[in-house]
């Protein structure tokens, strides 16, 4: 006990008589000094007295699907810093192959009496994971955020970069380039975002009286490899353009197009999607859709300590604009019509 009183005053910069009167619930303790305290004794890994833990913490769970993919750590950058001026501690739960599960961490964050969490992407843009995780935090009541697009049936508000819009504005670059035979690599059929876009590139397409043929999208696991992958068989099918769903399947993308002694964009254009950082340094430099990180990271924020402070405001999707970034990636289409590219190779 006098260990932990201790650590917890030199954590928060008290005397140990006052850390005392918080862990006792004794009056004569402002709810700051009280709310420093305790969040304190999360962070420390104490538990709290029995009294006290039915109050929140000031932490704020933020859990990121992955960390290869860099949309993830800028927008827990901006998430983060905005909790931290509100007051509140973001803790930082990433998802790896094989390791903890993000029901896993659900579960861990509520042992903590977490104020809430965030979620950057994850099962609940997938029709066919398991989602009984984010029925729990429903029914705890916690304040939860989503960043894009969700399954139907999920009531938290949503912080979208509007999928319709961005495939309008790709799609009218590369046709006023002279492209027609334009491919698209998606994520898994069952993905909200990648159906999203889908569905917005085929009405592009009727609009422009004309189809988007069945082979000219593929859809792979959000990777560079991936994305190699499954734009060597839209190179196969004769696509003179590929559309990316992210930015490292854009770059698994190039990497195909050159494999098969082919250039980009003298030959192929390839557009990616997020404009994540570096994309400026690739060569060619990449060509993408920007996600307007800021203005949504500060929108979640706002959203989420509302939600703490008895107010949920906006419970639907919120939608922001992207912009299209035009690079080097992209460029006219060749007199010459593209023909299939035999390749015996699958990677």
């Amino acid at each position: 006990m006098t260990r932990r009183l201790a650590e917890v005053a030199k954590k928060v910069g008290m005397s140990e008589a006052t850390v005392s009167r918080v862990l006792n619930n004794r009056p004569g303790v402002s709810e700051n000094t009280r709310a420093a305290v305790l969040t304190a004794l999360d962070v420390l890994g104490y538990e709290r007295p029995t009294q006290l833990r039915g109050q929140r913490s000031r932490l704020v769970g933020m859990v990121l699907p992955e960390l290869q993919n860099p949309i993830f750590p800028a927008l827990a950058e901006v998430v983060g810093a905005g909790l931290a001026q509100q007051n509140f501690i973001p803790v930082l739960c990433t998802q790896t192959a094989g390791g903890v599960s993000e029901a896993d961490y659900v579960d861990l964050l509520l042992e903590q009496q977490v104020s809430g969490v965030v979620f950057f992407g994850g099962a609940y843009a997938q029709r066919d994971a398991p989602h009984g995780h984010y029925g729990l935090l429903a029914e705890r009541g916690l304040p939860t955020v989503l960043l894009n697009a969700a399954i139907d049936d999920l009531d938290f508000p949503r912080v979208v970069c509007d999928d319709a819009v961005a495939v309008e504005q790709v799609l009218g670059h590369l046709r006023q380039l002279g492209h027609r035979r334009i491919g698209m690599v998606l994520g898994p059929p069952d993905h909200v975002p990648s159906a999203r876009k889908l569905a917005a590139a085929r009405a592009q397409a009727g609009t422009a009286g004309s189809a988007l043929p069945d082979d000219m999208v593929e859809r792979t696991m959000f990777s560079l490899e991936g994305g190699q992958a499954a734009a060597g068989r839209l190179l196969q099918r004769g696509a003179t353009a590929i559309v990316c769903a992210s930015d490292p399947l854009a770059l698994g993308a190039i990497r195909a197009v050159r494999r098969r002694g082919l250039s980009v964009p003298g030959d192929v254009s390839v557009v990616g999607y997020d404009d994540s950082s570096f994309m400026t340094c690739t060569d060619p430099a990449l060509t993408t859709v920007r996600q307007p990180i800021d203005a949504m990271g500060r929108t979640v924020v706002d959203l989420l300590v509302g939600a703490i402070s008895g107010t949920w405001g906006e419970q639907g999707e919120i939608f922001f604009e992207p912009e299209l970034v035009v690079r080097s990636s992209s460029g006219p289409l060749r007199l010459s019509v593209h023909a299939p590219v035999a390749d015996g190779t699958s990677s």
